[in-house]
């Protein structure tokens, strides 16, 4: 079985990471699973964590009156969720929900916010890490939007 040091080293977002830093993110690590249906995180409750995703697929969702559960997004294998462990109020704004098996690495938020603050460089690391998803994901929501409400000609109607 392999150890958490082990599997955050294998996963993407750890990639290349410093030894000291992946030791301390070690510590504020935890081996987690959920089956399907299962929530990981809902909207408006505190976000005291974020996750690594090694195995499944989680939704990200969100909910409108009238239409109900809107996936917003899908997460699988390689990828991360959460950023609200990082911005104050540290409230979640979306439903993340396993659509299979899901098997990830929840990392505590408080843990890692005390960890940065004692360690600017790794503050600094994480920070340019999450900024990468962040955009990523701004990317793809702008694509859905062109996507839904364009005419084919890539501007918004």
């Amino acid at each position: 079985m392999k150890d958490l040091e082990h599997l955050l080293r294998e996963h993407p977002f750890a990639s290349g990471l410093p030894s000291a830093a992946l030791s301390l993110l070690v510590g504020c690590a935890s081996n987690v699973q959920y089956e399907p249906g299962e929530y990981l995180f809902r909207t408006g409750e505190p976000a005291d964590r974020f996750f690594i995703l090694r195995h499944g697929e989680v939704a990200v969702e969100v909910y409108a009156a009238g239409r109900g559960r809107i996936t917003i997004e899908t997460a699988g294998e390689g990828d991360v969720l959460g950023w609200s462990w990082l911005v104050p109020p540290h409230r979640w704004l979306f439903d993340g929900r396993a659509i299979t098996l899901t098997r990830a690495i929840a990392l505590d938020g408080a843990c890692l916010r005390a960890k940065c603050e004692a360690n600017h460089d790794l503050g600094y690391e994480l920070l340019k890490r999450v900024t990468h998803v962040m955009a990523e994901r701004l990317t793809s929501a702008r694509l859905q939007v062109l996507d839904l409400y364009g005419d084919g000609s890539g501007d918004v109607v």
